[in-house]
């Protein structure tokens, strides 16, 4: 059941769009070409506590901040979720968000799977998209030849990938990574698709609608 405070998705003309997967799925590579492909779809720039990967830029890929600065926006309740992660601290901007749906505009969110929950109980319409590896051993290998995280930090994601991919069923659409061509194009479609339905088309659409004599 959907918690009573949360948000009727047709306040929003936006559609909010959430991509999970465990590291090494091919998440990030995915996200980059469908922002590449679709410029109306504006990506929500995390904070995080973990220190930047090589060639990461502050407030490109992340907002990198401190674990006190981070405590102290989580207090003042700045961050639609929080999530703890491989000992790092992940949040989302709830204002930034906000603005950018009533104005129209469709949110991707890089989120986990704990994440993913938080922001469902708070606003409805959302469409949750899980990444898989197709196995085990392709997703070890990924992040070896990564080549960004130690031994111990690989062993670490690889051991919690199981408990991720155990919450794929929580999510509307499952896409398996094993051709990153076929999966960009499943997961345009699923965008596409998602931009075509009746309480989001209403919102984006209301006065044609309502002249055309359909219910709103």
């Amino acid at each position: 059941m959907t918690p009573s405070n949360s948000h009727d998705a047709r306040q929003h003309a936006g559609r909010l769009f959430m991509i999970t997967a465990p590291s090494g799925a091919g998440k990030s590579s995915l996200v980059k070409a469908l922002l590449e492909h679709d410029p109306e779809i504006e990506l929500s720039i995390s904070h995080t506590t973990r220190d930047p990967r090589p060639g990461e830029v502050d407030g490109r890929e992340y907002h990198f901040v401190s674990v006190e600065e981070f405590e102290e926006r989580k207090a003042r309740r700045e961050f639609l979720e929080s999530a703890l992660v491989h000992g790092n601290y992940y949040g989302t901007s709830r204002v930034w968000i906000e603005e950018r749906m009533a104005a129209g505009k469709d949110v991707l969110l890089e989120i986990d799977w704990q994440g993913a929950r938080q922001v469902r109980a708070q606003f409805a319409g959302t469409v949750g998209i899980f990444i898989l590896p197709p196995s085990i051993d392709a997703l070890a290998s990924r992040l070896h030849k990564r080549g960004t995280d130690s031994e111990a930090t690989i062993t670490r994601r690889l051991m919690g990938a199981g408990a991720e991919i155990a919450h794929a069923p929580e999510f509307e659409y499952v896409i398996i990574n094993d051709n990153f061509d076929v999966a960009l194009s499943q997961l345009i479609s699923v965008v596409t698709a998602s931009r075509l339905n009746f309480s989001n088309q209403a919102a984006r659409h209301r006065e044609q609608f309502i002249a055309l004599g359909v219910p709103v």
